[in-house]
């Protein structure tokens, strides 16, 4: 039986997680698996004045909710699996992935890990001598020549997809050529904010799509303004611009002489008495 000095700890544990849990308006939970402890220091570090990070075994936060009975917290313990850091903030939930996905770094991939994007070895020299790594580049499919001593890489190969389990071979050699095929860091499974559940998938922001569409909202919404005329103070220019050249138009048209037309009415008149006459010349001959 657990001795009593170990219920008293976590029972305390247990009141520091109801309180953090009460005291927070957003709660996150990312998974500890393939992140290294130096990067995790790093990170509570950086982060320490707008988030509160925190290690807690799944069924002491599990007790911890059932304690404050919250229906709405109780949604978190269907995500209550395997080892996780706890991220308590009032910070946008969305500013939080931003900032986390910010910080994670490329690494060398190890055995088991997944690979985070397509992973192709260049062809070229490898500097590496002959030897056993031959066979051990054959067993993952790359092939290779022996040319002025060293090891070359006949062409560009893939060899493991996005997604793809890196075997201990291909980390092996991956770890050899210095590629990095595996971004740790921290990444949310699910956030809390104020009763609302917000999962992995929907937290995931393509900033660069959501500039592009800005740009293109922001083009349309101008246009649309200048068209329809309304004012505004980033059109106004642009609208009286327009403003002066269909009234200036409009006054040549109508033959309105102004200090501004008037040139542009003479030359008009002579073009046309101009063309009058010449009209006249060939009636007559």
């Amino acid at each position: 039986m657990p001795s009593q000095q170990v219920l008293m700890q976590k029972a305390r544990q247990v009141e520091e997680i109801k309180k953090l849990l009460s005291q927070y308006r957003v709660i996150g939970i990312a998974s500890l698996e393939k992140v290294r402890a130096a990067q995790l220091q790093e990170l509570k570090r950086k982060l320490e004045k707008e988030v509160v990070m925190k290690v807690f075994k799944n069924t002491l936060v599990k007790r911890a909710i059932d304690e404050l009975g919250d229906p709405k917290l109780k949604k978190l313990e269907e995500y209550l699996t395997g080892p996780n850091i706890f991220l308590f903030t009032n910070m946008n939930p969305f500013r939080l992935s931003l900032l986390l996905e910010k910080n994670k770094v490329m690494a060398i991939a190890k055995a088991g890990d997944k690979a985070s994007f397509d992973v192709v070895v260049p062809a070229g020299n490898t500097g590496l001598s002959p030897g056993p790594v031959i066979s051990q580049f054959s067993a993952v499919g790359i092939p290779t020549r022996i040319e002025a001593g060293s090891v070359w890489i006949n062409k560009d190969t893939l060899v493991c997809r996005k997604g793809e389990v890196i075997s201990l071979q291909l980390a092996n050699i991956l770890s050899k050529l210095g590629i990095k095929a595996v971004e740790i860091g921290l990444s949310l499974k699910v956030v809390y904010d104020d009763g609302h559940i917000i999962t992995e998938e929907d937290l995931a922001i393509d900033l660069e799509e959501i500039r592009k569409s800005i740009q293109e909202a922001h083009s349309y919404a101008f246009n649309l303004s200048i068209n329809a005329a309304i004012p505004t103070p980033e059109n106004i220019g642009l609208l009286l611009q327009k403003a002066h050249q269909e009234a200036y138009a409009l006054a040549v048209n109508a033959a309105v002489p102004t200090r501004e037309t008037i040139e542009d009415l003479l030359r008009k008149a002579y073009a046309e008495a101009l063309s009058l006459s010449q009209k006249i010349k060939f009636e007559e001959e």
